[in-house]
């Protein structure tokens, strides 16, 4: 019998789980009702003041997007339209770092983009990478105070890091991308782009299908060795956010080329990896990037407070003939983000310049801190003396059938799912003889850390042994683990 005490909400209730959101059925939507979840993440968001949680350290600058393809068989939504160009601001950042951290530690990068379209605004929150360490917001708040600082002593810890890793096999293949040399990218200007989850599109017609987005770097991908990022650090802490303003100060204006792959609705429910797990990516022999547009980095910020501090990105922006999927962390992500908002910049954040919509907001809600565009009468609805109404005819098509028992699960497994399937695809198949080599080494550099223990330095070569045998002899050789 355990005699580890039971996790309780702040309330001292008896928690339904610590891994799993409550769903409709194991693959379906999250549910508004499960309150420890959003006790967990509601508590997480308020964690510091007033920096961010996570992504805390960044910069950005503005910028247009422009659609070169037609993509109206795909989503009716009027940004994606073949020649219509659209401003934005994308603010890149690291994600465990606090605001004063330096810029070239290892660490996934965000890309956040805000669209400024004519049916409001368009948030992509995304990272440089394709996946995530998780699957389940459940565990969200947990994974970030493994990487986050000690209770005790303060410090970052990397055998918390590694003991949350490696009960979490799920994290096995962002974990490789980080330790690869794309954990330390040599500048934003140098690193691809991607929304990460799975999103819906559907037409004018209706038609729904799955998408992922990638933003391809033109200016080709570089990164830094273990060495140089480290070098870096006490050269220039800020050398990410100065290299871009130096950049575009210069005329030297970065740009992406927007991809996106495209699966039909149906294609989800036998696809061979479950297509809304975050962990996983979609092979492109499957389903090939499409090239839609580009995008260019064009102005620095005027005011780096004002515009990249008070920024507020939420995947909940989602504009007529964009939807979103049955990802778990994405449902989570709906409302922890503009939640966080709401807590670190004020219930009106979305009345700052940098986040305010260039289309015309007519909402019944009104008052609360900073209010300074505030609706007059009428202040409800429905009514009749002409306020604003809903149009549900432009979100035709985002609807779909679900069922299932109200549960907590992890995903329904397809037929090629596992953990380590694509991690040992990466290291098999994409990886040089170079990255193999520098991988090992960065995994054993950062197991080294005088804080974790011999058995510790077991459980990680077990993790990578698990990915491949070459790769875990290697890390076994450079931690001197035996059996």
């Amino acid at each position: 019998m355990s005699t580890r005490p039971t996790t309780t909400t702040d309330a001292g209730i008896p928690a339904p789980s610590d891994e799993h959101s409550q769903s409709v059925g194991p693959n379906g939507p999250l549910l508004l009702q499960d309150h420890y979840l959003i006790q967990k993440m509601a508590h997480f968001n308020r964690e510091r003041v007033p920096e961010r949680v996570v992504h805390a350290k960044g910069g950005g600058a503005h910028g247009i997007l422009q659609i070169t393809e037609d993509v109206s068989q795909f989503t009716r939504a009027g940004l994606f339209q073949k020649g219509k160009e659209t401003p934005l601001f994308l603010r890149f950042s690291s994600v465990a770092g606090e605001l004063g951290s330096a810029d070239t530690q290892r660490d996934p990068r965000g890309f956040a983009i805000k669209f400024y379209t004519e049916e409001g605004n368009y948030d992509i929150v995304g990272n440089n990478t394709p996946i995530f360490f998780i699957r389940d917001p459940q565990k969200f708040s947990d994974f970030i105070h493994s990487q986050k600082r000690r209770a005790d002593t303060n410090l970052r810890d990397h055998n918390i890091q590694w003991d949350f890793w490696t009960l979490s096999p799920e994290s096995a293949h962002q974990v490789t991308f980080l330790m690869t040399d794309r954990g330390t990218p040599a500048s934003w200007r140098h690193m691809h782009g991607f929304g990460s989850h799975t999103f819906l599109w559907y037409n004018a017609a209706g038609e729904k299908f799955w998408i992922k987005y990638h933003f391809k770097t033109d200016q080709g991908i570089k990164n830094l060795t273990d060495a140089e990022a480290g070098a870096l650090v006490a050269q220039d802490a800020d050398h990410h956010i100065r290299d871009l303003h130096t950049a575009i100060k210069n005329g030297d204006h970065p740009s992406w080329t927007v991809n996106v792959q495209v699966m039909p609705f149906e294609d989800a429910a036998d696809y061979r990896f479950n297509p809304f797990d975050l962990t996983k990516v979609w092979p492109h022999s499957d389903y090939p990037e499409i090239t839609i547009g580009k995008f260019v980095l064009n102005r620095n910020p005027e005011n780096y407070f004002a515009e990249v501090e008070q920024s507020g990105f939420e995947p909940a922006n989602l504009v007529p003939g964009i939807g979103p999927s049955p990802d778990k962390m994405l449902q989570g992500r709906l409302f922890s983000y503009p939640d966080a908002h709401r807590y670190r910049i004020g219930t009106n954040y979305l009345q700052l310049p940098i986040n305010r919509p260039l289309s015309p907001v007519h909402s019944y809600n009104k008052d609360g801190q900073m209010a300074f565009n505030n609706p007059g009468d009428p202040v409800y609805a429905p009514n009749t003396v002409g306020g604003p109404v809903a149009d549900p005819a432009l979100y035709a098509g985002e609807d779909y059938h679900v069922s299932g028992e109200i549960i907590r699960s992890a995903y329904t497994l397809h037929r090629e799912d596992d953990d380590y399937v694509q991690p040992r695809a990466l290291w098999e198949n994409v990886l040089s003889d170079t990255d193999r080599s520098h991988l090992v080494s960065n995994v054993v550099g950062h197991a080294s850390a005088p804080e974790v223990t011999d058995e510790m330095k077991k459980r990680v070569v077990e993790y990578w042994t698990n990915i491949h045998k070459d790769l875990g002899q290697g890390v076994a050789q450079g931690l001197g683990v035996t059996e």
